[in-house]
C-alpha cells in the first residue's frame, strides 16, 4: 500500500457513521482531500483486492463511484444483483457473508433496511460498508461535509439546514456534522422527525466537538442565515403507497426561491440526488450557480476511495 496512505484505528465496518471518532472522521476528510488533490500517488494502493457490490436498490451515483474508485486504486468488483431476489430470499445472509469473505477483501451493500446491514458485518471478517440502507447513507454524508469543508474551509460552526423528510440521509448529516463541529438545523413536518435515538446521539457528539444540533418548528427558522440548504426526495424507494400522503405532508417544505433567499448570501444548496424539480425543490433553485449537487456527486467518488483506502488496507 502507498506510503501516503495513513490508516486509521477503528472498527472494520462503516455501518452508520457513529463507529467513527470526530478525530478519525477529520482524518478520513483529510486522506479524501490528499486522494482527490494527488490521484497518482494511491494508483495500485488496492491492488489485488476485490469488492462485493450487493445492491438491492437502483443506483447511479453509488454504483458506479465504488467501481470507479476501486479499480482507479488497482482492485476490482463483483456486483451482484438483488434488485429482483431480496437478500437473504435464495440464501441466508449470514451465509452469503461467510462465503464471501473466502473470495473478496470487502463488501458494499445498498439494501433496504439496516439489519441486512448489520447481518453482514456480524457475519464477515471482512470489512462491510453501508452504501445505503433504511436508517443511515454514511457515504453520503461524508461526501457532503467534504464538499462543504472545500467551499467554506472549515466545517466548525458552520451552518446547515435540512428541510424535508427525517430520513437515512437525515440521519447521516445528524451523525456526521456532529462529528465535524457544525451547526446542524432540522425542520420536518410532524410525523416526519428523524429518529429520537440518532438526535440524542448526535447531541451527545455535538457537546464534544461544539457543534449544535437544533430541530426547528418551521423551513423558515431552519434556513434563516444558513450557509448550506439541504434536502432530499419527500418519497424515498420502497414508500410508493405513501406518495399523495407525502406531497400533501411536504407542500410547505419546498426549498424555492423565497425560502433560498432566506440562508446567508453566499450559501449554497444541496441534494444527494435523484430530485425531483418542482417537488422537494424547484428547478430555479437546482440548476442556479448556487446549486453544488454536481460537486457533491463528484465528492463520492473521492471520499470513497478515502473510505476503501481506510478499510481494506
Amino acid at each position: 500500500m502507498n506510503a501516503a496512505v495513513a490508516p486509521l484505528t477503528l472498527t472494520k465496518d462503516l455501518l452508520t457513521g457513529m463507529e467513527w471518532s470526530p478525530a478519525q472522521v477529520r482524518e478520513l476528510f483529510h486522506l479524501a482531500a490528499d486522494v482527490k488533490a494527488h490521484p497518482d500517488r494511491y494508483r495500485g494502493a488496492l491492488a489485488g483486492r476485490f469488492l462485493a457490490l450487493i445492491f438491492e436498490k437502483p443506483s447511479l451515483r453509488t454504483r458506479v463511484t465504488f467501481e470507479v474508485g476501486i479499480s482507479s486504486l488497482g482492485g476490482a468488483t463483483v456486483f451482484l444483483d438483488h434488485t429482483e431476489t431480496k437478500l437473504g430470499q435464495r440464501e441466508s445472509i449470514p451465509d452469503v457473508a461467510k462465503n464471501l469473505e473466502r473470495w473478496v477483501q470487502g463488501i458494499v451493500a445498498r439494501t433496504f433496511t439496516q439489519e441486512s446491514i448489520d447481518a453482514l458485518a456480524e457475519n464477515a471478517s471482512i470489512p462491510v460498508i453501508n452504501a445505503l440502507s433504511d436508517r443511515y447513507h454514511p457515504c453520503q454524508a461524508l461526501s457532503d461535509f467534504f464538499t462543504l469543508e472545500e467551499r467554506f474551509g472549515s466545517l466548525r460552526g458552520l451552518k446547515l439546514a435540512y428541510v424535508g423528510d427525517g430520513n437515512n440521509v437525515c440521519h447521516s448529516l445528524l451523525s456526521i456534522g456532529a462529528r465535524a463541529g457544525a451547526h446542524v438545523r432540522i425542520a420536518t413536518p410532524t410525523g416526519y422527525s428523524p429518529d429520537a435515538a440518532v438526535i440524542s446521539e448526535a447531541k451527545r457528539t455535538a457537546r464534544e466537538t461544539r457543534g449544535k444540533i437544533e430541530l426547528c418548528a418551521s423551513p423558515e427558522e431552519a434556513v434563516a442565515d444558513a450557509q448550506a440548504i439541504y434536502t432530499d426526495v419527500w418519497t424515498s424507494m420502497g414508500q410508493e403507497e405513501e406518495v399523495a400522503a407525502r406531497e400533501a405532508a411536504f407542500a410547505a417544505y419546498q426549498v424555492n426561491e423565497a425560502l433560498f433567499a432566506q440562508a446567508a448570501p453566499d450559501a449554497v444548496f444541496m441534494h444527494c440526488l435523484p430530485a425531483h424539480r418542482g417537488s422537494e425543490v424547484s428547478k430555479e433553485v437546482i440548476d442556479s450557480p448556487r446549486s453544488i449537487v454536481f460537486d457533491q456527486a463528484e465528492n463520492r467518488l473521492h471520499m470513497q476511495k478515502a473510505i476503501l483506502l481506510t478499510l481494506l488496507n
